[in-house]
């Protein structure tokens, strides 16, 4: 049967493209199909296509799944976590720890298939119309047009560009425009059915993309290090500003223009109120009750939530209370509050965040963390702060930050306190603890970041000739920690 295929294409070929002769009539072949069908029997054509269209499938699954694997999020990593008995989700999960050799071992799986797919198109292609067909349409275009390269370039050249625009249409289409499309919107059900064949391929490729994953890591260095190296750090900047303003005459000046220029780099973790320190109330609250929070916290907005913190319903504006000073404890107060609740994540830069707030005429929102818990609020005052100060009002104490300097070089801070905040206090840079925070915004976080469990009372930690010391711990939290400066 795959004889009787070949000798059909072939003798289509040999009909249509056959030469005429000059002594006689009747067209002489090209090449005769006896000796064609021997050097290329049928069922080596038909094996040929059959790999051609499985290579095709394998460049499709593969170009699928590196978006499919890199389209996950965190939280569908998580819900992979969740679902431990589930072989395909614990092989992402191992792939998710090495994503560099990963992606190299896709890209040199594809780029082998690929090759792979040219090759047999050229054999298939020179299969089924063989070189004098090639020349015979050369002939005629190079007649038709009145070209001057001879009929070997033409043929060669329409030989070239026929293989070229098959082959590209079909990686294109089959290859990748319609797996990724597919694995964009499959993307876990193609990342599970693609795990188990990509580890083995991880596997496979391991030597090749350990090399491809070093050398593009080197060059990685090498280019960082030369555009770095023309480019001014924070450190330069600073040192600059201290260069050109008198400290000395225009110390307010200077810390400014330093807070000016790592503004951008402060996340919104780093000035929120925590949620244990956020005066709040619920929704349940009676009018009394709510009559007697707002006086006696000044706050001119307070968030209202449902059972628990994590569920806030809206904000109450306290200037909306004033025209019902006079009721009853049993007013519905909760009609006048405000349900356009601004939230943003802990993450999100101030500087963004400040462009939000003028876009949206807000001066709150709620801080969430990755999980979509509230970790508290932050305020345009807030923001200000990190340029030019702490702000105070009538409302504020006298001393917002809860500190004791006990001599010229020992302070004890309330473990919440932010690292900011200390900073601020011990006239430090902010950024001078950055190596050793890790995640942590409060001076008790630094030094559970420094010990990694929490500290007993009177264990003393040095940073760069700082020593912090835990002066109050109960066991959940460092209450109260002790700063010596150098």
């Amino acid at each position: 049967m795959p004889c009787s295929c070949a000798r059909g294409i072939r003798f289509l070929f040999d009909t249509f493209a056959a030469r005429p002769s000059s002594t006689n009539l009747d067209p002489e072949p090209l090449l005769p199909a006896e000796l064609f069908l021997a050097l290329f029997p049928g069922g080596d054509i038909l094996l040929a296509i059959l790999a051609l269209l499985l290579l095709l499938i394998g460049s499709g699954l593969i170009s699928g799944s590196e978006v499919a694997f890199f389209s996950l999020t965190h939280n569908d990593f998580a819900k992979l976590e969740e679902d431990a008995t589930d072989k395909s989700a614990r092989q992402i999960l191992k792939l998710k720890e090495r994503p560099r050799r990963l992606l190299a071992a896709i890209l040199i799986s594809n780029n082998f298939i690929n090759v792979a797919i040219v090759v047999l198109s050229d054999f298939i292609v020179g299969a089924l119309i063989p070189p004098p067909v090639f020349e015979r349409w050369g002939a005629s275009l190079r007649e038709s047009l009145g070209l001057l390269p001879a009929n070997w370039e033409l043929s060669k050249g329409l030989e070239f560009l026929v293989i070229v625009v098959g082959v590209t249409s079909l990686l294109l289409l089959f290859g990748e425009v319609a797996p990724k499309i597919y694995a964009k919107i499959n993307k876990m059900q193609m990342a599970k059915m693609m795990a188990g064949p990509l580890r083995f391929l991880v596997k496979i490729c391991a030597p090749l993309s350990e090399l491809l994953v070093g050398f593009t890591g080197l060059i990685e260095k090498r280019l960082e290090r030369r555009s770095n190296s023309n480019m001014p750090t924070r450190e330069d900047i600073d040192e600059a500003i201290d260069l050109t303003v008198d400290r000395e005459q225009n110390e307010r000046e200077v810390d400014i223009l330093k807070s000016i220029v790592k503004f951008g780099e402060v996340s919104v973790k780093q000035i929120m109120r925590s949620r244990v320190d956020v005066i709040s109330l619920d929704v349940r609250s009676d009018y009394g009750e709510v009559l007697k929070t707002a006086r006696e916290s000044g706050y001119s907005r307070i968030p209202v939530y449902e059972t628990d913190f994590d569920h806030i319903t809206g904000i109450l504006f306290v200037k909306d209370l004033l025209g019902f000073l006079n009721q009853t404890e049993d007013f519905e107060w909760q009609s006048v509050i405000r349900p356009n609740v601004f939230y943003v994540p802990e993450a999100k830069k101030i500087d963004d965040l400040l462009k939000e707030f003028q876009q949206n005429r807000s001066h709150m929102a709620v801080v969430v963390d990755e999980y979509g818990g509230s970790s508290g609020i932050v305020t345009l005052e807030d923001i200000m702060e990190e340029v030019i100060g702490e702000i105070r009002d009538e409302f504020d104490d006298d001393e917002e930050i809860e500190y004791e300097q006990l001599n010229e070089k020992t302070y004890i801070f309330e473990g919440k306190t932010m690292i900011n905040d200390m900073c601020r206090v011990l006239d430090l840079d902010t950024a001078l603890f950055d190596p050793a925070r890790g995640d942590a915004d409060s001076v008790a976080g630094l030094m559970l970041e420094m010990v990694g469990h929490i500290p007993r009372k009177g264990r003393e930690i040095a940073y760069r000739n700082y020593r912090f010391s835990a002066v109050a711990v109960n066991p959940r939290r460092v209450e109260r920690v002790r700063v010596v400066l150098p």
